[in-house]
């Protein structure tokens, strides 16, 4: 079954509602970010949710100790680094936060040009290092590389995932909603998707029925 990571969360009500719908991981975003929380108040959070939720921090930067510190203060069970894939912060990662936490590494797709290329080269290396759990491919528009609400070409990344489809959990996030989850899934075949803006009333607001039906169809699959 369809592994689904509900992201940009900011409050226990939509957390829990989250969890209870049968996500299976909860996002919380310390990088830059309209969905931006602190440490303290996520753990105010993670201390009320189900043990089996996976709980991920989204963090930006190359200072490991940071990112250990904020996954430490938060309560969390997992991480997830944008920017460029860097072996040395990930070993670094790894060996402050230890094997029971799961790494995620973000790569992006730039909207409105072919990043073939890029995404091939990248996900060889990833794949070659075997460093890291799951890849998440996300949007870029412009600066913005999460929570855009727009997706990538679809039909272009097929090629390029499949043939990692072996190596690699990879999951994909960027402009899914209730509508077009299905179309994700039937079309590119990964190993999971990440949701934000796409079921939200306002940014860091979930809306519930989009919640629920993003689950229910992401999950039916």
């Amino acid at each position: 079954m369809m592994w689904v990571k509900i992201c940009g969360n900011t409050n226990l009500e939509d957390a829990k509602l989250a969890a209870e719908l049968g996500a299976d991981a909860l996002g919380f975003v310390f990088a830059e970010s309209k969905r931006r929380v602190t440490p303290e108040q996520v753990k105010a959070i993670t201390s009320h949710l189900p043990t089996h939720i996976e709980r991920v921090g989204v963090v930006y930067g190359h200072d490991a100790a940071q990112i250990a510190e904020i996954i430490g203060a938060a309560g969390l069970n997992g991480v997830q680094l944008h920017g460029d894939f860097d072996p040395r912060l990930v070993t670094q990662v790894r060996g402050l936060l230890g094997n029971e936490i799961g790494i995620i590494q973000t790569l992006h797709w730039v909207v409105g040009s072919d990043s073939s290329t890029q995404m091939r080269a990248e996900l060889r290396q990833i794949a070659a290092t075997n460093m890291v759990d799951r890849v998440l491919i996300d949007s870029r528009v412009g600066s913005a590389g999460g929570g855009t609400g727009v997706a990538f070409d679809w039909k272009a990344a097929r090629a390029v995932l499949d043939e990692f489809a072996d190596q690699l959990k990879v999951i994909i996030a960027g402009g899914l909603r209730p509508e077009n989850v299905r179309e994700a899934i039937q079309e590119l075949h990964p190993w999971g998707v990440d949701v934000a803006s796409g079921v939200e009333m306002s940014p860091g607001r979930k809306d519930p029925e989009k919640l629920a039906t993003f689950l229910r169809l992401a999950k039916g699959v």
